[in-house]
């Protein structure tokens, strides 16, 4: 972020300018998607937890650690399935929009 602030003030032309906006955009993407991942693993490690470890203790035992594995397992595949649905439903969407302003 240095580096982008550090040719604030200067002249710079429209192409340098929609190259620094692109790469403004690309890095809050970029922050924004480490996030979701980040709240992602969190909310299945809270909850596989919950549902695996009954008793806490110094060590996991085999069948916790059994439990731990497969719930997360399931956790992710749950959201990828999720996550396919949607990007389809989107791409759907969008090449209706795009139909609808040609025609």
């Amino acid at each position: 972020m240095t580096d982008f602030l550090s040719g604030i003030g200067k002249s710079s032309g429209p192409g340098d300018m929609a190259t620094r906006k692109e790469a403004v955009m690309t890095a809050v993407r970029n922050e924004v998607a480490l996030g979701n991942a980040q709240q992602l693993m969190n909310s299945a490690n809270e909850r596989c937890y919950k549902a695996c470890v009954t008793k806490p203790g110094t060590s996991l035992s085999s069948s916790e650690e059994t439990c731990l594995s497969r719930c997360l397992d399931r956790y992710m595949e749950a959201f990828n399935i999720v996550r396919r649905t949607y990007m389809t439903r989107l791409s759907k969407e969008r090449l209706e929009d795009q139909a609808s302003v040609v025609m």
